[in-house]
């Protein structure tokens, strides 16, 4: 994120079109790759490969998102077990999430991580908060025709998050959203860098105006933040909670980095479930 600071400020000075600043902002915000954290291999081990087909209705061109899967021990002995859809942050490919897919994993789910275009092995066009959020809709319709039947929950991580609220306010078939060191808006998020007193938000495309979009989510929302987060701060977590108009919780894990939140917020995570969506302990429970 504070790459994006320094090139507006050089897009101003070199960059003639609108468009030009548009496709450079992409490629900051994202920083689609095929990079995976160190321990990502490792991770995915036993996860099964998905391809997901479809016909982008944004450029009338198709796409193949490559998306990783991973059952829980439980899914085929209950009807009722969970489904989570996992979307992603900046930077990493979904093998680089594969380690925060197995927290959501013990935790009772079983999780489809997605791939954007333009990251891993799906199409490689340059993502945009439209075509991510397109992207995402086709995985969580893909989910509905293979599920039918279960019930499916949206989870979202940094940038991710914005996505998943996107997600979730266009759809109304999801049973929760969770989202983890998610922001309001990247304008907002610009603001609390060193320049971010400068007036350039007018000159940000790529909006992801989550604290808006929130309110037009129809289930419960979990909204998870590490105390620790330096990249995404903590308050932009609460007033994206703050905005929510439906049942809603807002779990504050002390210690939390942008990274680990979900590791060491284990137990709190679980007692959220619990609470906000009524996913107790014996989702989790596999008979033997």
């Amino acid at each position: 994120m504070t790459r994006l600071i320094v090139a507006l400020f050089a897009a101003l000075a070199l960059l003639a079109g609108c468009a030009t600043l548009d496709e450079k902002q992409r490629v900051w915000i994202f920083q689609p790759s095929d990079r995976s954290w160190s321990g990502g291999t490792y991770a995915a081990e036993s996860m099964d490969d998905v391809w997901i087909d479809f016909t982008s209705r944004e450029t009338g061109e198709p796409v193949r998102l490559h998306s990783l899967w991973a059952p829980h021990e439980n899914f085929t002995q209950r009807a009722d077990a969970p489904v989570l859809l996992y979307l992603h942050g900046a930077r990493w490919n979904v093998t680089g999430s594969a380690f925060r897919m197995r927290r959501m994993q013990e935790l009772g789910f079983s999780v489809l991580g997605i791939d954007y275009r333009g990251f891993g092995k799906s199409t490689n066009d340059l993502p945009s908060e439209t075509l991510a959020t397109e992207d995402a809709r086709a995985a969580w319709e893909w989910l509905a025709q293979k599920y039918p039947d279960r019930p499916r929950y949206i989870f979202g991580h940094s940038l991710g998050g914005a996505i998943a609220i996107n997600l979730a306010a266009d759809v109304a078939d999801e049973r929760g959203t969770l989202v983890e060191g998610t922001f309001t808006s990247i304008p907002d998020v610009v603001r609390t860098f060193k320049w971010g007193w400068l007036p350039i938000s007018p000159l940000i495309t790529q909006r992801f105006e989550a604290r808006k979009r929130v309110a037009e989510i129809g289930s419960p929302l979990l909204v998870v933040h590490g105390s620790e987060d330096r990249l995404i701060r903590p308050d932009l977590g609460r007033r994206l909670y703050e905005a929510a108009k439906g049942p809603k919780q807002f779990v504050l894990v002390e210690g939390g980095s942008h990274h680990n939140t979900n590791s060491i917020g284990q137990s709190q995570y679980r007692e959220a479930l619990d609470a906000l969506f009524g996913l107790d302990d014996s989702i989790r429970v596999v008979a033997r």
